[in-house]
Formats: C-alpha cells, sequence, structure tokens
C-alpha cells in the first residue's frame, strides 16, 4: 500500500472550498489547513484511525553496543589535529 501525502491548503481556500474538501474527507481523504505556509489544523473523519506515534526512547535497546572507550575515541586524532594536551572544558 503506498502512502499519499496529505493535501495542504490555505485558509482561504479551506474556507471557499470547504463543501468540496469535506466530500474529500468523508472519502477517507484528509487535508491539512496552513496559515502563511505553516501547518495549523489537521482535518480528517471522526471514526479515522489515529496514526500512533513512534517510540523514539529506547527504540535500539538490546540492537546496538556502545563501546567503554566511546568518549575517547578519535582522541590521538583529535591531538594532532588540534594539538591540545587536555580537551576537557577548562
Amino acid at each position: 500500500m503506498q502512502k499519499r501525502l496529505m493535501q495542504t491548503v490555505n485558509i482561504h481556500d479551506a474556507k471557499t472550498n470547504l463543501s468540496r474538501l469535506l466530500e474529500a474527507v468523508q472519502r477517507g481523504e484528509p487535508f491539512i489547513i496552513s496559515k502563511a505556509g505553516k501547518p495549523i489544523a489537521r482535518v480528517s473523519r471522526v471514526d479515522a484511525p489515529t496514526a500512533e506515534r513512534a517510540k523514539r526512547l529506547g527504540f535500539l535497546a538490546g540492537e546496538i553496543e556502545v563501546p567503554e572507550d566511546f568518549d575517547r575515541m578519535g582522541e590521538a586524532e583529535i591531538h594532532a589535529i588540534f594539538g591540545a594536551d587536555d580537551a576537557s572544558p577548562s
């Protein structure tokens, strides 16, 4: 199933074409109303399923491993480039 981009209309066009836009919503075609190019509202069917937000925190738990020396990786190269004896803030 290919995901379609949601139509975006400015406030003036939404007011002018509200009946047509709401007919499209009834067919399952939601749209976004924008003001000055910034989205401000999403219009969709009342019974439309809501998209669940992606769970971001811990999404790679158990999938990757951070090396113990992670904060010191590349230290020699950094020292060679910048010549600092101590990279920690003073």
